[in-house]
């Protein structure tokens, strides 16, 4: 299944490599040996968790509904207008950043506010209708990255007490 989200992902504009950018740029401050490939790697591991898929197919299934007119008022007028009040693509992305703790989460924010890399050329996109679609890019960003948060910490943490045994 991991090819298949990766193919729609692919077929609304937005490649693997992209969101790996934004992760290098997220972890790099903190992590100086980190290369892209790493963060590559990253974005494929959350692409492979059942339930990440499962939210960018049910995500990029709305966006594309709504671009063809097909989803019963009010909803129809809710996605035409990215309504701001309306959070419920920001909730299925919470679905993805919740299995990497509160650092996905705060990851997350940041990048729903600062709308960074490809995640602000989807939200800025007039053709399409990106409602979940930049939410959920900037949460398999968000969680990519505070997975190699979490793999540095424990590397720095064994290094740290190894020495001192």
């Amino acid at each position: 299944m991991s090819r298949s989200v990766i193919k729609q992902l692919q077929e609304r504009g937005v490649e693997v490599d992209e969101i790996a950018d934004i992760v290098y740029q997220l972890q790099l401050p903190y992590h100086s040996t980190l290369t892209r490939e790493d963060c590559r790697a990253s974005v494929l591991h959350v692409l492979a968790k059942r339930e990440v898929q499962h939210a960018i197919f049910t995500g990029i299934a709305l966006d594309v509904l709504a671009e063809q007119k097909l989803l019963p008022e009010p909803l129809q007028g809710i996605m035409e207008e990215d309504e701001p009040l309306y959070g419920v693509d920001e909730v299925l992305a919470l679905a993805i950043t919740n299995v990497y703790g509160s650092i996905g989460l705060t990851n997350f924010g940041y990048l729903d506010k600062t709308k960074m890399g490809v995640i602000g050329r989807l939200n800025d996109n007039k053709e399409q209708i990106h409602v979940f679609l930049d939410d959920l890019v900037a949460s398999i960003a968000a969680s990519a990255a505070a997975r190699i948060a979490h793999q540095y910490e424990t590397q720095s943490y064994q290094e740290e007490h190894s020495e001192s045994v």
